[in-house]
């Protein structure tokens, strides 16, 4: 069992965190995937030299670059602080074992999550050293490449090809790594399916009794269309009502659709959830070719709005945003009071597809 009382420069970051986001909005960093396609990388980036006989083509595997192309995230990292981003979410969206054996590089993910902590860590704290600015790393666990509530054979509705302790198992590692590694936050994000999202929260708070140590936990999900759901046929409240036994830090929505179309979803959230409310949507809806084209001034006008209806307390960019998205997003919410939480009635709450409240008597 590991010492009970966390390292006093996480405390520090921590209360540092708690204490920003009572005064003010805080931004968290744009996308990584669209950034690092214009750095034009090659295989041979990809491979490095220590991967360099790999039997499998590993380009396109983003977050193996924390390990050959360190400089590269490093620099992603430098360039969303500078347009003012409080939290950088480190490069590990697709570092889980699940995940990695897309490549066949599933031994990896512990190191994926490390280094990616260590890089992001890095690149807070010089920033923090010009500026004395505290900046926040929040440790990203993607959503895994495989789906524990719906089938993947249309023919078999019943079929799964992971399960829930696969899930958290390879979440218990993957959290293990960005802990050591330096995160400041456990960000579990763009979630389609709940089950996942139940498995990685399950390991979250496993690791945390295992451990002693406890970080802020944000959540944010994705709905997937303009039906209002998730992938797996939640309603934004039901989506609430399931994970809010985790007390997160925040929840949110992230991903999918532009700002847009994603404002009554977060409205709707900001109406039930008691938390922080967090969103960093795309930049509009991809076109033709799968870029996005909406203007920084474009997405930073919504978000603005969002903030000035007392919608939200964390915003930023998904797909297609960039640096200069961030800054515009900064920019627009600075010295816009952040929303306050609502003070609901105690009721039984509970969740399928769709919310159940039972009524006071």
């Amino acid at each position: 069992m590991a010492d009970r009382q966390e390292p006093a420069e996480r405390q520090r970051r921590i209360r540092a965190l708690e204490k920003a986001a009572a005064e003010r909005i805080l931004v968290i960093d744009g996308a990584m995937g669209s950034m690092i396609q214009g750095y034009r990388l090659t295989e041979e980036d990809f491979r490095g030299e220590r991967f360099r006989d790999h039997h499998q083509d590993l380009q396109g595997n983003n977050d193996l670059l924390t390990l050959t192309r360190p400089d590269v995230i490093r620099e992603i990292h430098a360039a969303y602080l500078e347009a003012g981003a409080d939290i950088l979410e480190t490069n590990t969206f697709n570092s889980t074992s699940i995940s990695q054996q897309d490549y066949d590089l599933p031994e990896l993910a512990y190191e994926l999550n490390f280094a990616g902590a260590v890089v992001a860590r890095a690149a807070c704290d010089a920033a923090e050293a010009k500026d004395g600015k505290p900046r926040f790393v929040a440790g990203a666990l993607g959503p895994t490449s495989k789906t524990a509530s719906i089938s993947p054979d249309v023919n078999d509705p019943g079929a799964r090809n992971v399960s829930f302790d696969d899930l958290r198992l390879a979440y218990l590692d993957a959290v293990r790594g960005l802990v050591d590694g330096g995160a400041d936050i456990i960000l579990v994000e763009t979630i389609f399916d709940t089950l996942n999202a139940k498995a990685a929260l399950f390991a979250v708070d496993e690791y945390f009794e295992i451990s002693g140590a406890r970080l802020p936990v944000m959540v944010s999900g994705t709905i997937t269309d303009r039906s209002g759901r998730t992938l797996s046929g939640q309603t934004t409240e039901a989506f609430w009502n399931s994970i809010r036994h985790a007390k997160p830090f925040s929840v949110g929505l992230n991903c999918a659709l532009g700002a847009d179309l994603m404002r009554p979803y977060v409205a709707e959230l900001s109406r039930v959830a008691d938390v922080l409310v967090s969103s960093y949507p795309n930049a509009g809806l991809p076109n033709a070719f799968g870029g996005y084209d909406e203007a920084p001034e474009t997405t930073a006008a919504h978000l603005r709005e969002w903030a000035g209806s007392g919608l939200v307390n964390i915003v930023g960019g998904c797909c297609g945003t960039t640096p200069a998205h961030i800054k515009a997003i900064a920019d627009s919410v600075r010295g816009v009071a952040p929303r306050p939480l609502p003070d609901r009635p105690v009721r039984l709450r509970l969740s399928g597809l769709e919310p159940f409240e039972l009524p006071a008597f």
